[in-house]
């Protein structure tokens, strides 16, 4: 059975999302460095995740039985800490700081002076190694804390990725549940010319996996699937989502150039107006 979200429900994770994506922008700009285009066309995933499922809120940002979450795609910071400013963790304010000197916020995730961030990540393939790590250790503490991970579909050429399938499918993880972003592209251009990953679902349902594919930009979707997940038992799930690079703003969808390029400021404008829906 499906299970959908409320009007009430898709209403906020909308507002949520555009949020998230007009920071996204503001941030990169600021920086005039960047990651927007896979951070856009994660947004969806993340707004439901933090907004609709996980347990997690800045005043137990230690709390042993929260969620956890791990951004294996590390270069996507942007939509990370985006979301974790929605969700209070952050100021919004220090958003602008993105890769400033001294700021807290690198260009990739770190985990010793974010609240929030559970794993540093941003070397590619690691990141699903730790959110192995922190499934096996809820089932050796008898805890009942669910493990996301978020990964590129670039990121699926790493080898480790491959080794932490296994891992993960050996020890019967099912309080695992991660997501492809499967935008196909990555820095170099589309994802089956560079070194393909691909069949994606096919790969992972070999390594022994419950494997569901959706549109990742439709809430519904997210959330019916997540809930599946939760259903399994003695497998990890892989949720591969479908998304367009550039969620959101037209300009930038599906343009490998906006993999890891700021805009300017006279971009940055547009592509705000754009996101209100105002654009003439």
């Amino acid at each position: 059975m499906t299970q959908k979200l409320t009007p009430q429900q898709l209403t906020e994770l909308a507002g949520r999302a555009k949020s998230i994506r007009r920071n996204i922008v503001r941030m990169v700009t600021e920086a005039k460095s960047g990651h927007p285009g896979g951070s856009l066309s994660a947004t969806d995933i993340m707004s439901v995740l933090y907004f609709a499922e996980m347990n997690v809120a800045p005043d137990k940002a230690h709390d042993a039985d929260r969620d956890r979450f791990v951004l294996s795609k590390g270069h996507a910071a942007p939509v990370l800490y985006a979301t974790l400013a929605e969700k209070g963790f952050l100021p919004a304010e220090e958003l602008l700081t993105l890769r400033k000197i001294d700021s807290r916020l690198q260009g990739h995730p770190e985990m010793k002076n974010i609240p929030g961030v559970d794993m540093s990540t941003g070397s590619l393939g690691q990141g699903l190694s730790a959110a192995n790590g922190m499934a096996l250790a809820a089932k050796l503490d008898a805890r009942d804390y669910r493990v996301y991970a978020l990964l590129g579909d670039g990121e699926l050429e790493e080898g480790q990725i491959w080794e932490a399938a296994m891992f993960a499918a050996h020890y019967k993880l099912d309080n695992l549940t991660a997501f492809v972003d499967f935008n196909g592209l990555q820095i170099d251009g589309p994802v089956a010319e560079v070194m393909s990953p691909l069949p994606i679902p096919e790969k992972w349902q070999a390594f022994g996996w419950n494997v569901l594919v959706i549109d990742g930009h439709d809430y519904n979707a997210i959330y019916d699937a997540i809930q599946t997940a939760k259903t399994v038992k003695d497998k990890p799930t892989m949720i591969v989502a479908k998304t367009i690079k550039g969620k959101g703003v037209c300009q930038m969808e599906n343009v490998v150039d906006w993999h890891g390029k700021a805009p300017s400021r006279e971009e940055c404008d547009l592509f705000l107006s754009v996101l209100e829906g105002i654009e003439d």
